[in-house]
């Protein structure tokens, strides 16, 4: 076992209220790309709320609107094959623009000690962390992975994925 895993954290911000009928396709979604992500090779945890997903979860209480993912996996190329080579998954990331707003910084990933369960509001931190800075050690891009505090290789993922 290594002694850091890759933690992530994504997030959307709804253009209309969670239940609103508008976001149906993305809702019925999340359970079937959500088992998908659990069986994945280099998965390990990903944020559960009430349901079998996060989307109940309130990461920002004045925000209702706003809706948070996130997971752990073994490293970087176990994540980058699950966000850009499952059809499932590509298929709800293309189509992204009909459910959330544009946020410049929705991602971020960032290196764990392996057994750590990231709170949201690490993750948050994370994303802010980039917003501010920038690629960096502390939190990062699949388009500029950095190498896990072992020396464990951040192989770019975004490369191949293109």
């Amino acid at each position: 076992m290594r002694d850091y895993q890759l933690a992530q954290i994504n997030i959307l911000r709804f253009r209309r209220e969670k239940d609103d009928p508008a976001n149906s396709d993305f809702m019925k979604a999340l359970d079937p790309v959500n088992a998908l992500a659990d069986e994945a090779p280099g998965f390990i945890w990903r944020l559960v709320g009430d349901g079998n997903d996060a989307i109940d979860i309130d990461p920002v209480p004045d925000d209702p609107r706003l809706a948070v993912n996130m997971s752990v996996w073994e490293d970087v190329q176990s994540l980058g094959n699950f966000v850009y080579k499952n059809s499932e998954h590509l298929a709800i990331m293309r189509r992204r623009k009909e459910w959330a707003e544009h946020i410049a910084v929705y991602q971020a990933l960032w290196w764990v000690p392996a057994g750590h369960i990231p709170s949201v509001k690490e993750g948050l931190d994370k994303i802010e962390s980039l917003k501010e800075h920038g690629a960096t050690a502390e939190a990062f891009t699949f388009r500029k992975p950095f190498d896990a505090p072992d020396g464990t290789p951040a192989t770019p993922v975004l490369d191949e994925c293109a």
